[in-house]
């Protein structure tokens, strides 16, 4: 049995079980996030402010800046949060949503669009994003 990188403890918080190297790639990418944010020519910058469902909110700057706010302060919570060994279930909803952000616009940028792209991409990336996968799923699996 693998051992499990988060753990839901007794007194409700969420253990991270993360060694240097795991938390130097959560880093990477909360660091990609912040600055996809703020800087239009991160690769990162589209993926991050385009519509999620261009047929809905295009067109609606409202629904742009709500999500623009959310997740400000989802990646800026995660950010700060980074070194502790336990999570509040608000750290962990902002680790989730960072990560999938980070997730989304990883393979987005590379161009990754189904299973085969992925196999094709070079090692480091396929690394990446399925490391990325697997704090995802386990940090899923104990919300």
């Amino acid at each position: 049995m693998a051992a499990r990188i988060f753990v839901r403890r007794r007194d409700g918080r969420i253990e991270v079980r993360l060694n240097e190297d795991a938390r130097a790639i959560v880093r990477e990418a909360f660091a990609h996030v912040l600055a996809a944010e703020t800087d239009p020519e991160h690769e990162w910058h589209a993926s991050l402010n385009g519509p999620i469902d261009p047929s809905h909110d295009v067109d609606d700057p409202l629904a742009t800046l709500n999500r623009q706010s959310e997740v400000s302060s989802n990646v800026e919570l995660a950010v700060v949060s980074l070194a502790e060994d336990f999570l509040n279930d608000g750290e962990a909803w902002a680790w989730l949503c960072t990560l999938q952000i980070a997730l989304r616009a990883t393979i987005t940028a590379k161009g990754i669009i189904s299973n085969e792209r992925l196999e094709d991409a070079d090692e480091d990336t396929r690394d990446y994003i399925k490391t990325l996968q697997t704090l995802l799923f386990g940090l899923a699996d104990v919300m």
